[in-house]
């Protein structure tokens, strides 16, 4: 039945193309920013955990719940990355912008890193190198972009648009 009706339309269309699995266009490094600030909260939250005075059983389980978490958003900033990199930075992007390779590459093993170990400054150096991603997809997008502080633990400057 599938291929009856998929035969139908094969006969009254040209050509099909798409720059991603599916073409909807809405990419935002704001989502990679998301992540990388999550990691970092999270790893802060686990470095605090032993001045919390908590039971062996309850910081066992703080410990566990906090590193699923964070090693969680380390991989969906690699994600996220992997998707705007992949299907988003293409042709002009990319001889405007040629180190984003490298940067995609430095941010993969920056959100290892910070899934493998528990030290503060790979959580601040993957918020810096998504910073520096943010910039240059918003460069792309051709739209301006600033750096500002979260409203919230850690309190960390980010890239965002400026709308």
């Amino acid at each position: 039945m599938l291929n009856n009706l998929i035969s139908k339309f094969n006969n009254s269309l040209d050509s099909v193309s798409a720059h991603c699995d599916i073409p909807c266009g809405i990419y935002d490094a704001r989502t990679v920013m998301y992540h990388a600030v999550s990691t970092l909260r999270q790893i802060d939250i686990l470095l605090s955990l032993k001045d919390k005075g908590l039971s062996q059983t309850s910081f066992a389980m703080q410990v566990s719940r906090n590193t699923t978490e964070k090693e969680k958003q380390a991989e969906l900033v690699k994600h996220e990355v992997r998707v705007i990199w992949g299907d988003f930075m293409k042709g002009a992007h990319l001889e405007k912008h040629p180190e984003v390779h490298a940067l995609a590459h430095d941010i993969m093993i920056a959100g290892s890193a910070c899934k493998q170990d528990l030290h503060r400054e790979d959580g601040i150096k993957l918020v810096e190198l998504c910073n520096q991603f943010s910039e240059v997809f918003w460069d792309m997008k051709g739209i301006k972009s600033k750096r500002a502080s979260t409203p919230y633990a850690p309190n960390i400057e980010v890239v965002i648009p400026d709308l």
